[in-house]
């Protein structure tokens, strides 16, 4: 099952962006996880049908309301096949 790495760059803490994450991915179906960095990014690993992922991706360049994304880094990930749903950390 293929996988993603997104780091997500901007106003992106403290604006509800990893639940708004989460929602999503589970209404995509995907697993994985939504967490925050030292350095003000959020990373997002997620794992699920290649469509899914894509359209993770394009909401991942807009984000909740209140969110200004300035970037999104999209990388491979090992399938990691762990996780039954999305989690939050």
């Amino acid at each position: 099952m293929p996988a993603a790495r997104f780091l997500v760059g901007g106003k992106v803490q403290g604006v509800f962006f990893r639940a708004s994450t989460r929602e999503q991915a589970l209404k995509l179906g995907l697993s994985g996880y939504a967490k925050n960095l030292p350095d003000g990014r959020v990373e997002v690993l997620a794992e699920g049908d290649a469509a899914a992922l894509d359209a993770l991706e394009r909401w991942l360049h807009v984000g909740p309301p209140m969110a200004r994304v300035g970037a999104v880094e999209r990388t491979d990930a090992v399938e990691r096949g762990s996780e039954q749903a999305f989690g939050i950390r």
